[in-house]
This record gives structure tokens, sequence and C-alpha cells, in this order.
């Protein structure tokens, strides 16, 4: 009998003197897998580019129907309500909500801020290098080579001449792949509010379709750079890895105590504050 309890205790794993040992956090579970091609991520873009060109055919007529108010009066609402998800205060607001409501992504936040607003920034900076007039400050007596100006106008052209590229839909496009990085049960979803954005501005007559092509174009390759393997990698593992970061998380985004039933300890304390 004593020779029995003698091996079942030595079967029994020792603990360490201060206790089980605890396990780092882990680091990101959304890890970008380039593909073995790597030239299948500048795919898209280049048929984005070449449909823009293609649309330099039809960029007059199309925006001439547009200035007409041809458009369907429930579609031009539709785009109306679905044009935040292309601007700054837009993905401002989603970033907010990312942030209260999910936190295993939260380490992600500064890379999908660069793949949204950055290829916004991108589309600005081109703007300042070739002035082309928005269509609804086109008279439409030329041709399609008339809605295009000087080389480097900077800041002189103003709004009025800064069309190409489309800074909403390169947005749009950036925050859409972002969202897929991280959510791709959704990317139907977030391909459908980039093209509405897209459509928005054909509508509304602020660009041609050539240039809401060549800033959806614009915006898959910033966010194919912010998916690049490297530097946002270790900042994101970085930001895990401190004790008293915001950004902090935990395995299976429950924190220590917390169980799959129970809420969140935040909401514990307000409850308990409240009672």
């Amino acid at each position: 009998m004593q020779n029995s309890e003698l091996n079942t205790a030595a079967k029994q794993p020792s603990l360490p003197p201060n206790g089980p040992a605890v396990s780092p956090p882990p680091g990101p579970s959304w890890t970008f897998a380039w593909p073995d091609r790597p030239w299948r991520v500048f795919l898209l873009p280049a048929i984005l580019v070449l449909a823009a060109a293609a649309a330099l055919w039809v960029d007059c007529p199309l925006a001439f129907w547009c200035m007409a108010d041809n458009c369907p009066g429930f579609l031009a609402k539709l785009f109306a309500n679905i044009e935040p998800f292309g601007h700054g205060m837009g993905v401002a607001v989603i970033l907010v909500a990312l942030y209260q409501l999910d936190r295993d992504h939260r380490a992600a936040l500064p890379r999908v801020l660069l793949m949204s607003l950055g290829s916004g920034l991108a589309a600005n900076g081109i703007k300042m290098l070739i002035a082309r007039a928005r269509p609804r400050h086109f008279d439409f007596q030329g041709t399609v080579a008339d809605t295009f100006g000087g080389w480097l106008p900077f800041l002189s052209a103003g709004s009025d001449g800064q069309s190409f590229p489309s800074a909403h839909a390169a947005t749009a496009v950036g925050l859409a792949a972002a969202l897929i990085w991280l959510y791709p049960r959704g990317r139907w979803l977030f391909v459908t509010l980039a093209v509405l954005v897209a459509c928005q501005r054909v509508e509304t007559g602020v660009h041609f379709l050539s240039d809401v092509l060549c800033g959806a174009a614009l915006g898959c390759l910033v966010a194919a750079a912010g998916l690049l393997p490297g530097w946002f990698d270790r900042l994101e593992r970085y930001l895990q890895a401190r004790p008293n970061w915001p950004f902090r998380t935990s395995t299976g985004g429950l924190r220590p105590g917390e169980t799959c039933s129970s809420p969140p300890s935040s909401d514990r304390d307000e409850r308990s504050r409240a009672a």
C-alpha cells in the first residue's frame, strides 16, 4: 500500500517554489501570411489602374449624366449615408469602436490607422503633383484631356483642381483591407462599403470614374505595404507585452479570473460600485 502511494506521488508533476508558471501573453494571432508569389499582391492594383485607363473614355459622359441628377434618389441617399466610411472622421469612430469592443485586436489599431488614413494621405500627396478639374467645376465643352491641368500644381490648383486621385476611395479601400485582415468573415460587407463610397464620389460630381479607380488602386498598395512583415509585427508584440499598456490583451480576450460566461471585469467593477 505504501509503495503504491509513493509511486503515485512520484508521478505527480512538481510545481515550482513560487507557484505555477505563468506563460507570457501570446503574440498577435492575426499575422498576415504573404503568398508564395508576392506579385499576386499587386495584381488587383494593376487591374484597377488598367480599368482607370479604360474609364477615361467614359469619364465625361458618366460625370455629365450624374451631374444631371439622373441617379435614383434612394441610391443617392444610400451613397450619402455610406460616405463616412471613406472619411477621416468615420475612420476615427470605427477605431474607437474597435478599441472598446475588441480587446484582442487593440494592438493592431496603429496598423489599421496607417492602412486607412495613410491611403488617404498618399492620395492627397499625389493631388499636389497632378492637377485635374472636378466634374462639377468642368464645363464639359472639351475632351477628357482638358480635365487635366499642369504638373506640380501643389496648392495653387485649390480644391477645385484636386480631383485626381480620390482620397475618399483610397481611404475606404485601405480601411476595408484592414478590416478584412482582422475580420475575414466580413470581407464582402467591407468591400461593399468601399464600393459604395466610390459610387458616392462619382454620383456627387466630386470625382471622375478614373479618379476613384486610381484611388482604390492606391489604397490597395498602401494596405499591402502595411501588411508587410517587420516593423508593425514587432510593434504589436511590444504593445501586447506591456503590463500596464492600454493595448494589452489576454488569452482568448479574457482577463485572469474571467470565463466565457462571466461579464468582463470592468463591467463587474461598475456594477459593484453602482450597488
